[in-house]
């Protein structure tokens, strides 16, 4: 079994990331606090690259918004497949009540 994902507090992340780039390693950090040197080290980057001096990678407000617009393609698949599904039913209740002509 896996170990179980904690999150910790926005807070006590920044306070571990400020020691971070004071000087303090991440191995020694890990030792002196809860969570592991990778957990650290990847608080270090992502922060780093929120500040825009980082690999590259995504800030965590592009994170933010790819995740809104995951959501809200997601959402946007589902109403269009609903709309399809109600065009074919309407397309074949018009075919079998076909209207009176004059």
């Amino acid at each position: 079994m896996g170990k179980k994902h904690v999150r910790y507090p926005k807070a006590y992340r920044e306070e571990i990331v400020e020691l971070a780039r004071n000087g303090t390693s991440c191995g020694d950090l890990a030792k002196r606090f809860e969570p592991s040197e990778q957990t650290i080290r990847n608080w270090v980057d992502q922060d780093k690259r929120d500040r825009g001096v980082g690999d590259g990678g995504l800030s965590s407000t592009e994170r933010e918004d790819l995740r809104q617009l995951k959501r809200e393609n997601r959402r946007l698949r589902e109403e269009r497949d609903i709309l399809k599904k109600a065009a074919v039913f309407f397309a074949e209740e018009t075919k079998s009540h076909p209207k009176h002509r004059r």
